[in-house]
Order: C-alpha cells, then structure tokens, then sequence
C-alpha cells in the first residue's frame, strides 16, 4: 500500500486559445508515458497520488486544474464537452500525445467525457461519481441529495447558487464526518491531511464557482455517450465506498462497453492512493496489450 504525497515536480500554466490558462502540476519522469489526472471535488493540481511509484512504472502522471479551481481561468457555463476541448488541446501544448487518464470522484464524469470522445487512450475511473441522476438511482440516495440532485436536474443555476455557499472547511468537514474509518486513517496521516487541506484551499481561491459549476455538472444529468466509449475503461470501488456510487459502479459499468469493474477489498473511497500501483499498472497493461 503506497500513501506517499509529494509536491509536484514541475508546474505551470498553459494558455489555451481564446486565453484562458490551464494550471497543471506534474509528477514522474519527463518522457514518461502521459497519463492525464482528473482530479476530485474541490481539490487543486497539487494533490497527486503514487508520487513513489511513478518512476518504476515509467509514469508522467500530470494533474490539472479545472476552469476556475486552482489558476485555471474561470468559464462560466463551461460544459463536459468544453472540459473535451480544453484537455485535446492541453495535451498538445504539453507535448502528452493522446494521453492515459485517471478520473478521481467528481473528476470522473469529466474524464468518462473525454473517454467518449476518444481524446484519450484508455481510461481508469477511481472511486467515481456516479450519474446519481439516474431514475434508477433515487430510492438509493438520502433525502438531502435527493433534492439536491433533482434540483440540478430541474433547475441546474439555482443548483449553482446553493453550491456557491460551499467553502474548503466546509469540504473537509463534510468528507471528514462522512468517510469509513478506513479512509480517515488516510486522511488523518499528517503527511496527507496536509496536501488536502494545501489543494482545497487552492481549489477556493478564486471563490466557489468553479466548485459550484463542476458539482451541478456531476449531479445533473451527464449527457455523456457513455454506450459510445471505445477505449479500455477500469472501475476502482472500495467496498465500503458507499458515498461515490449507490451500487459501487454496478450500473456504471454496465453501460461502458467492455469495461471492467474492481471492488477492492477493506478498502473506502481512497482506493486512489492505498492502491496506486495496482491502479496505475492495471492502465498502463490496457495499452500495452494486443
């Protein structure tokens, strides 16, 4: 089990056309083989994972902040498929080719998003936010999302406004009151609970609105061709995660052509960094398969 944090070994912004700039951080051998990171709610380009087994595995893992979270320019009203035009264009300012993804939490309807439009190459999505707007969903979730969710669905900027009112104490103390204890003995390691507290605090930097406008993406309905998806697609579940996904990515994957669901043992939803290697290896063998 690897739990080692790091600071990037290299950052930067990168402007996309039209202006806006694109914060990202980088981790790993320079002519590693690119694998893009999506990061979760609310957390910025520096919280990145496997920083002790990057090397060995020959990994350029590079990490991005979305539009309006870290440096990232705002885009009010940005899309997934904006999300699609920021990342093909990124990855050839950085020289990534059609890079490898991962897709943490709520940073994986945004890298689903970018696997269906074939913009990347294969796809790990780890402990996933699920598109708990599904009808099939509802009965599953707790009153307070519920509504939530079908707020977003029904009115997605009044959804906005009320995740505007989100700050990062706000977000440490929900993950914290709402985590299995597997999980806060992650969170809770000096080491960790420091680059979170570090990337939440830039997420908010400009405000809450890019918090906002990813949350009401994921809590509304995706919209994202999922059936359409034609590259490798790996889904990491703990089997105490009940927070991400109401089946633990049964539905999920069902609806992905050909993709493969894990359910980790004794593990939460920081499947991300107990279980680095295994995820990061899993993803580079779908590329180098026949």
């Amino acid at each position: 089990m690897s739990l080692h944090v790091s600071d990037p070994v290299r950052i930067g912004t990168e402007q996309l056309p039209g202006g806006r700039l694109l914060g990202w951080a980088e981790w790993g051998p320079g002519d590693g083989v690119p694998v893009l990171f999506s990061p979760g709610a609310a957390t910025s380009r520096h919280l990145g994972f496997g920083a002790d087994v990057l090397d060995g595995l020959g990994v350029r893992l590079v990490s991005v902040d979305r539009p309006g979270l870290g440096v990232s320019s705002p885009a009010p009203g940005r899309t997934f498929g904006d999300f699609v035009d920021d990342v093909r264009a990124f990855a050839g300012l950085r020289g990534l080719g059609r890079p490898l993804m991962v897709g943490n939490s709520q940073g994986a309807p945004f890298a689903l998003a970018c696997a269906a439009a074939g913009a990347v190459r294969a796809l790990a999505v780890v402990s996933g936010a699920d598109e708990v707007a599904e009808p099939c969903f509802a009965d599953a979730l707790p009153e307070e999302l519920r509504r939530l969710v079908g707020l977003a669905v029904a009115d997605p900027a009044a959804a906005e406004r009320v995740f505007a009112g989100f700050t990062a104490q706000g977000m440490w103390d929900m993950v914290m009151s709402g985590s299995p204890e597997c999980d806060l003995d992650v969170y809770r390691r000096p080491a960790f609970a420091a680059a979170y507290r570090r990337a939440l605090d830039e997420a908010f930097a400009q405000g809450a609105a890019g918090y906002a406008r990813d949350t009401a993406l994921a809590m509304g309905r995706w919209g994202i061709g999922l059936s359409d998806i034609a590259v490798p697609v790996d889904l990491w579940y703990g089997e105490k995660d009940t927070g991400h996904s109401p089946d633990q990515g049964v539905r999920l994957a069902s609806r992905i052509p050909g993709a493969v669901r894990h359910l980790v043992p004794e593990a939460g939803g920081a499947v991300l960094w107990t279980h680095a290697e295994q995820v990061l290896s899993t993803l580079l063998g779908r590329v180098a398969a026949p």
